[in-house]
């Protein structure tokens, strides 16, 4: 399925059913009055996120949305009926914005958003009834509904994202650690759309994580893929930077995370300007060396000790430096192990930031 991450979609909310001009007619009464009754309130159009969507593709397909209009009112006092509400599913972490960025809202996991109210319904001619004007001929029509053209951004929600060269393992790892299923070849860029996986803990906690297309240096010009991806790691915590020490690219493992890194630091450049922005080149990371049992151990130690010296240095937030292998699955347990207490730490640090009045959104699912 193809996967698209923005679209913009002409929406507009239903009018409001006309009154109803209306006299009493029976038998036997021959001064029966008004009795037209009100029109229906129109639909609303309503926003509501689904877990189950990790596309905005359907809108893509169809994007003009009009709901329901209200009917007219009706003799007897008889109110139309109101128009149907139309609701719009998307995935979470949807962004609303107007044509000028603006956001309008960010909508989060099991979120429903009223966008545009319906039209309300006209006054049928019994409103008007009064001691001077016992048989009031007039009606309202009813309010318009409102209509706009909106721009929807999706940024998926996760709390780990997972970055490096093409080919550095990233796909594999998160197929390793996780249910998703990703493409895996041993040729480039195979990813070519984000990817989410959920990470059991244990039996009530559990995390996201998101495999992003591979990098390399040049991104911000459009090289390879580009960045138009970043975008989906903006919402996580920390990275796990995945890097291939096998030697089988050819290229130089240090000079690949230093690479990437310069990648993130000018995407934010790019993209500082930007509303809704969130750096990443400051972000922490997980170095995961990975690959390395196609290494002796003492060539893989080796490697380990010339990353362990960048985060000594301190000019970038490394977390650990791990030897891994998605493959045969060497040290991913204790790989997961760091992930998931980098995760609850920021959200026992969220909690503590809401007493304090500090933000944060990292969260803790519990098992139903």
């Amino acid at each position: 399925m193809k996967f698209i991450d923005e679209v913009t979609i002409e929406v507009a909310s239903g009018k409001g059913g006309p009154g109803c001009v209306s006299f009493r007619r029976e038998k036997y009464v021959p001064r029966g009055g008004p009795d037209g009754g009100d029109g229906g309130r129109g639909g609303n159009i309503v926003f509501k996120t689904s877990s189950r969507l990790h596309s905005l593709l359907d809108l893509k397909i169809k994007n003009k949305y009009h709901a329901e209009d209200g009917e007219r009112g009706r003799s007897q006092n008889r109110t139309g009926r109101d128009g149907s509400d139309l609701t719009i599913a998307v995935p979470p972490g949807t962004i609303i914005k107007d044509l000028g960025g603006h956001i309008i809202r960010d909508l989060g996991l099991n979120e429903e958003y009223l966008f545009l109210a319906g039209g309300i319904g006209g006054k049928g001619n019994t409103f008007y009834k009064s001691s001077v004007n016992q048989a009031p001929d007039i009606a309202q029509k009813g309010m318009p509904g409102q209509s706009t053209t909106v721009h929807l951004e999706l940024k998926l929600i996760a709390d780990v994202g997972i970055v490096g060269y093409p080919n550095a393992g990233k796909s594999t790892l998160i197929s390793a650690i996780s249910a998703a299923r990703p493409k895996i070849a041993d040729y480039p860029f195979t990813t070519l759309t984000p990817n989410l996986g959920v990470v059991r803990v244990d039996d009530e906690a559990n995390f996201i994580v998101a495999d992003m297309p591979g990098l390399i240096k040049g991104a911000h010009e459009g090289h390879g893929l580009g960045i138009q991806f970043l975008r989906h790691i903006e919402r996580t915590k920390f990275f796990v930077h995945v890097i291939d020490i096998s030697g089988v690219s050819g290229r130089d493992p240090i000079q690949d995370f230093k690479d990437i890194n310069a990648e993130l630091k000018l995407y934010d450049k790019a993209m500082r300007e930007r509303e809704d922005f969130s750096p990443l080149g400051t972000r922490a990371q997980i170095v995961a060396l990975n690959k390395a049992d196609v290494l002796s151990p003492q060539e893989a130690e080796k490697l380990s000790e010339k990353f362990q010296k960048i985060k000594s240095a301190g000019k970038l937030d490394i977390v650990e430096v791990v030897l891994i292998s998605a493959v045969t699955r060497m040290n991913l347990a204790r790989l997961v192990k760091l992930m998931g207490e980098k995760v609850f730490n920021e959200k026992n640090e969220k909690g503590k930031g809401q007493a304090t009045g500090k933000a944060g959104d990292v969260r803790k699912r519990k098992k139903d």
